[in-house]
């Protein structure tokens, strides 16, 4: 077991024990800040400039001032130094708005080991269930004035669906609208194969989250034949699917064995290269 890490911006790796954040700071008492989870392989973290465009679209949208992205960059390699090139690493940025009173915003990153359960489900696959979100599937962008598609580290929505999930056995969600549409996981996004198309739910007509492994799987359709769509989805038609997949950095592409306990067709993504271990 390689040992975790944590690095802070302008001070380096510090001790895990060290305290990061200040009591008042917004991140904690809000939950006002954003993330990114990278996953590290051979020690390199992979789609980095995809994450860190999110994560500056994010940051416009919350009006988050962000260090420049070099330092960002170098906070990462930072922590990232010396992890062993055989070892999947979960790699997260963390940027907060800061303590209360203005003084500046907290960044700092974490590394750890990516979890035996995350390459397990790459494997084996996943059960999904679906949960009622409560919203139309364009309702939140139509409000105009509500962040969408954001990794914020206000978190509690996603956490409770993940207790809820982990009480019904099954291993992940899919958050589903009051009319009836398919929109994203607690913690991925859906994609999934309908005949000679690879398919994901759009992100900016519903306001899910752009998931970067799920828009990098789509620009890869070509060379595997498909032709890439984004589509509205419901359940139902999601379980007529020819292959179906929840997607997120460490986990990649996990399959979709079961769907409110109805099978789904198993298939590994075929795409050689997109998990670099087990």
């Amino acid at each position: 077991m390689t040992e975790s890490r944590i690095a802070v911006l302008g001070r380096g790796v510090v001790p895990v024990t060290e305290p990061v954040l200040r009591g008042d700071d917004l991140g904690v008492l809000h939950g006002d800040g954003l993330f990114e989870t990278l996953h590290l392989r051979a020690g390199r973290p992979w789609l980095l400039t995809e994450h860190l465009d999110r994560l500056t679209r994010a940051a416009d949208a919350l009006d988050l001032p962000l260090p420049p992205r070099a330092a960002l960059v170098e906070l990462l390699d930072t922590i990232s130094d010396g992890w062993p090139p055989d070892v999947e690493g979960a790699l997260r940025l963390v940027c907060t708005r800061g303590p209360e009173g203005g003084a500046g915003t907290t960044v700092y990153a974490t590394l750890a080991e990516v979890p035996a359960t995350a390459r397990r489900a790459r494997r084996a696959g996943i059960d999904v269930v679906t949960l009622p979100l409560g919203v139309t599937a364009t309702g939140r962008p139509e409000l105009g004035w509500l962040p969408t598609g954001v990794k914020s580290t206000s978190y509690a929505a996603s956490s409770a669906a993940r207790r809820f999930v982990a009480r019904t056995g099954a291993d992940d969600a899919l958050w589903v609208s009051t009319d009836g549409y398919v929109l994203e996981g607690p913690t991925a996004n859906v994609v999934w194969v309908t005949g000679d198309t690879l398919c994901t739910v759009p992100a900016d007509e519903t306001g899910i989250l752009p998931g970067v492994t799920a828009r990098w799987l789509l620009d890869q359709a070509p060379a595997l034949g498909l032709t890439p769509d984004e589509r509205m989805v419901t359940p139902e038609q999601l379980r007529a699917a020819d292959a179906a997949w929840l997607t997120s950095s460490l986990r990649g592409a996990a399959p979709i064995r079961t769907l409110d306990t109805h099978p789904l067709p198993y298939r590994a993504f075929p795409l050689p290269g997109l998990h670099p271990s087990g």
